[in-house]
């Protein structure tokens, strides 16, 4: 399946993309907001991906492109409970530019619209601003701190802010 927003599309990932994956894993901003990346990220990890191999990793992945060019990841997972649960990261040279936002709408109004989803979350660490303004950019709410919610690899617990999308809320 793809979704488009101009020359922005979400697509399957192809082991084509194994490369630009490892570049992007292998990035301190993105290891830093997202844990359960392997440390360092290999071609194996990235090709383990992409073939749908990886513990806790299920439902839709997307690669974000841009002209053709993988720019960012975005995914989501459906509870029994009908609940998404999306997870995104950006490229460096992507970020500040909307591609995240543009990429979140447009799979949010997936869910909502073609899904018929009744209810979508995020979370995002509590200190990963960037993140946080491109879930409310697109409408989420945010509802509370979960404590002490993930484990990192240097052993410490932290908290994740959990945001939440209902259907009529998507800006």
């Amino acid at each position: 399946m793809e979704l488009r927003d101009g020359d922005l599309q979400l697509r399957s990932w192809t082991l084509d993309d194994v490369p630009a994956i490892v570049d992007a894993c292998n990035d301190p901003e993105i290891q830093h907001w997202i844990p359960v990346i392997p440390r360092p990220y290999s071609e194996e990890d990235a090709r383990a991906f992409v073939e749908g191999r990886v513990a806790g990793i299920g439902g839709e992945q997307f690669a974000i492109t841009e002209r053709g060019r993988v720019v960012g990841s975005i995914g989501m997972g459906v509870n029994d409970s009908r609940t998404g649960h999306i997870g995104y990261w950006c490229a460096p040279e992507t970020r500040g530019r909307g591609v995240t936002t543009r990429a979140l709408r447009l799979l949010c109004k997936h869910a909502l619209e073609d899904l018929g989803l009744q209810r979508l979350e995020l979370i995002t660490d509590p200190d990963n601003g960037a993140s946080q303004r491109v879930a409310e950019k697109v409408g989420f709410q945010r509802e509370g701190v979960l404590r002490s919610h993930l484990l990192h690899p240097d052993g410490r617990r932290r908290d994740s802010v959990m945001f939440s999308l209902l259907p009529g809320e998507l800006v």
